[in-house]
């Protein structure tokens, strides 16, 4: 079903995103800029590997409002996967993870309501991203 395994990208995190949302492409690239070492790499929500990956996190794959970070096999999402993604960027966003100590009830509202918004606040495209060959390397 997929031409690229997730697999081949192991030992790699991978975040996740709606990529037809201007704001959750904005992010990508912010967090590209932010991580020099390519340690992160991505996938569309929209796309085939991510409804796999979706699947064998037992995640809905109908769903483009979860910002999804997978590391280590393990499946975050919403404000705890924002939290522990900024916690493996260079300085000073490792310092964001502090946050982790509001009650997640509290730190998802938050992101509900941003990502509920995000389309009207941001807008959006009729397609996904197309990555630079320079970053290629990091999307499945």
């Amino acid at each position: 079903m997929t031409s690229i395994r997730a697999d081949e990208h192991e030992g790699h995190p991978i975040v996740l995103v709606d990529g037809v949302c201007h704001f959750c492409q904005g992010l990508t690239k912010w967090i590209i800029k932010r991580d020099p070492e390519g340690k992160y790499h991505f996938a569309s929500l929209q796309s085939d590997v991510a409804k796999d990956l979706l699947k064998k996190g037992n995640l809905s794959t109908d769903s483009m409002d979860t910002f999804v970070l997978i590391e280590n096999g393990r499946y975050y999402t919403r404000s705890t996967a924002a939290l522990r993604l900024a916690k493996g960027l260079k300085f000073p966003y490792p310092l964001l993870y502090v946050f982790i100590i509001v009650p997640k009830f509290l730190r998802n509202a938050v992101y509900n309501w941003v990502a509920r918004n995000r389309y009207r606040w941001f807008g959006k495209d009729e397609a996904c991203m197309l990555p630079t060959p320079e970053i290629k390397n990091r999307f499945l």
